[in-house]
């Protein structure tokens, strides 16, 4: 059982330095699934060593991949080809990923043996008819709870065959875990999005050798390829930077670089929305590192003023809306959201823990089914509950630099998640959080 942990912010300060955040989430999972079914040795570096990501390893460990580390940040996969994963003595528990569980039910799903994937309380309220609709439409067989709910288990032994697949909603998490599938499926598999959404899994397969088409909205993949051990650089993630590059826009007197942060163009949401509401951000050092595009970020105070936020800007920076919703609460004038009705099935409902939170620190905010209408106002100091969600517990964190008072923010242990360490960084940079 998980420990308790409070976070309690001091009002004020500002913050100031070079700072590297962990690894990205999305491409550490994918580097550990895509390593553990390549021919060869794959050497990942910079991986985040959070608890999502260490179910992922886990996970494949017990399915005979040998793995060294990892160890500040570094990981050695002796991958197994792509049929030669073991059935796991019991069932693989993902814990808090919902990415890990839509991504590995892909891979399962072209398996000759069982599997049983299951998670956290959290993990098992979420919807998991969206990756097993379209895996069932290959030939996978899943039984799942009522409403698609975890556990999921697989039955081996199907052969699948390659669908055209159209999302109904944009899902990265559906798109890749239906094109991993497709690696053990007759044909092509197609997967075409309503909106464009994070790729790299797309940009990972051709790194490990594996050919992927883009056509428009469509990418697609023949299966019965290979996969070849390689190495990879994982940008810090920026999505955990998202966290710094609002408090730093809107604490007073701040300036921060955040280095070696990942800007692939459909996860840079958060920069043009900020930048639209008047954040004073730069791009430095702009190179490609293992396929992907990376900087630093300096970001200055600025003044922000609220705005219709664009709806193409939604799927892609879905993952930070919770410290945009902050962003806003310290804006001028007003700030409204729609086309998100994604944030409701996140690791909480997002907008409702979002919209209760900022109540309790004084900000007018009015909840709509996909989005909320947030009035820039005066945080105040207060007890809020992140519901065991860690973005909502580090955007509350970030509040505090412009609260009037101390924030407390009760079940904040799930932030382990995503970023280990992240209240030793926060202070280093300025913040005055504590955690008890």
């Amino acid at each position: 059982m998980t420990q308790e942990k409070t976070f309690i912010v001091n009002p004020g300060g500002s913050l100031h330095g070079k700072l590297r955040v962990p690894g990205d989430k999305s491409i550490s999972h994918r580097s550990v699934i895509l390593g553990a079914l390549a021919q060869g040795e794959t050497e990942v570096s910079g991986l985040l060593e959070g608890e999502d990501v260490l179910a992922t390893v886990a996970a494949f460990q017990a399915m005979g991949v040998a793995m060294q580390g990892p160890h500040r940040g570094k990981l050695a996969i002796h991958g197994v080809g792509l049929h030669g994963l073991k059935a796991p003595a019991q069932a693989l528990n993902m814990g808090n990923s919902g990415t890990a569980m839509r991504l590995i039910a892909g891979v399962l799903a072209g398996q000759a043996f069982d599997s049983e994937l299951i998670g956290d309380a959290s993990l098992s309220k979420r919807p998991m008819g969206r990756i097993i609709k379209p895996l069932t439409d290959m030939g996978a067989v899943i039984h799942a709870q009522q409403d698609g709910r975890p556990p999921l288990k697989i039955t081996g032994g199907q052969s699948l065959k390659g669908i055209d697949y159209r999302l109904p909603m944009a899902s990265a998490q559906v798109k890749s875990g239906v094109l991993l599938a497709g690696l053990y499926a007759q044909g092509k598999t197609a997967v075409t999005e309503p909106a464009p959404t994070r790729d790299h899994t797309e940009r990972m397969l051709r790194g490990f050798g594996y050919e992927v088409t883009q056509a428009g909205a469509t990418a697609s993949l023949t299966g019965g390829g290979k996969l070849t051990g390689c190495h990879l650089d994982v940008p810090a993630d920026i999505s955990s930077a998202a966290f710094f590059l609002v408090g730093a826009a809107i604490a007073h007197d701040s300036e921060l670089v955040l280095e070696h942060v990942g800007i692939n163009p459909t996860r840079v949401g958060v920069l043009n929305i900020l930048r639209q509401m008047g954040a004073d951000i730069q791009l430095m050092n702009e190179k490609t590192v293992s396929g992907e595009p990376v900087a630093d970020i300096r970001v200055r105070a600025s003044s922000l003023s609220g705005i219709s936020i664009p709806k193409d800007q939604v799927p892609l920076a879905i993952d930070e809306f919770p410290v945009l919703f902050i962003a806003a609460a310290c804006a001028r004038g007003t700030t409204i959201l729609s086309g998100a009705e994604e944030l409701r099935v996140k690791e909480s409902d997002r907008i409702a823990v979002m919209a209760k939170g900022l109540r309790i620190l004084g900000i007018e905010i009015e909840e709509t089914p996909d989005g909320a209408i947030i009035q820039g106002g005066q945080l105040q100091g207060g007890h809020v509950d992140s519901e065991g969600d860690h973005r909502i517990a580090m955007a509350f964190a970030m509040a505090g630099l412009r609260a009037d008072g101390a924030i407390t923010i009760l079940d904040c242990e799930n932030v382990n998640t995503s970023f280990p360490g992240f209240d030793v960084l926060a202070r280093q940079a300025g913040l005055q959080v504590s955690v008890k």
